[in-house]
C-alpha cells in the first residue's frame, strides 16, 4: 500500500492505450461500501475473499492495466492467476517511504494500529518473497518518480517481448 501502484497504473495504461481498472475500486463499486467498511464488517478474511473473486473476473479478459491491493499476494490462486495471465510488476518500495506516504490516510484499515510502520514493516518481510514469486518485473519504487517508472517499464515490456 502506497507504492503508487495506481497511479503508475494509470499512466501506464494511457501510454499503452489501454483501459485501466484498480482491484480495490472495482471492490468498492460491487459492495458500494468502502474497504473500511468492509474490513469492519467481514473481517480481513472477508474482504480477501471478496478480493480473490475480483482478481478472478478482472484477469478473465486480459488488454487492460491492472493495479491490485497491496495484499493481493497472499492468497496463492491470486499469485497464479495474475503471472499466468500478464505481466505482472512489483514496486518495491522500503517500509520507511510507505509510512510517509500512507501515514495521514484514513482508508488504510491494515495501518489503524499503534505502530503504523512496525506493520509496514511486518508486512513488506511477509508480502515480499511472494511479490517476488509473482511478478516478471521488480522495480524499485524508492527512487524514481511515477513517470520514469513507466519509461522503465515500457522498456522492459518491448525486451520481455523481444525475447
Amino acid at each position: 500500500m502506497g507504492a503508487g501502484k495506481t497511479t503508475v497504473g494509470r499512466m501506464l495504461a494511457k501510454r499503452l492505450g489501454r483501459p485501466f481498472l484498480d482491484s480495490d475500486h472495482e471492490i468498492v463499486e460491487r459492495t458500494g461500501v468502502p474497504i473500511p467498511t468492509i474490513f469492519e464488517i467481514e473481517g480481513e478474511d472477508g474482504f480477501r475473499r471478496r478480493e480473490a473473486q475480483t482478481i478472478h473476473d478482472l484477469t478473465g479478459g486480459g488488454g487492460l492495466v491492472l493495479a491490485t491491493g497491496g495484499g493481493v499476494v497472499i492468497n496463492p490462486e491470486n499469485r497464479r492467476r495474475l503471472n499466468e495471465t500478464g505481466w505482472v510488476v512489483y514496486l518495491n518500495v522500503p517500509p520507511r517511504l510507505l509510512y510517509e506516504r500512507t501515514r495521514h490516510d484514513r482508508n488504510r484499515p491494515l495501518l489503524h494500529v499503534e505502530d503504523p510502520l512496525a506493520k509496514l514493516e511486518e508486512l513488506h518481510a511477509i508480502r515480499d518473497p511472494l511479490y517476488r514469486e509473482a511478478a516478471h518485473i521488480v522495480v524499485d519504487g524508492s527512487h524514481l518518480v511515477a513517470a520514469g517508472i513507466v519509461q522503465h517499464l515500457l522498456r522492459e515490456f518491448n525486451r520481455l517481448c523481444k525475447a
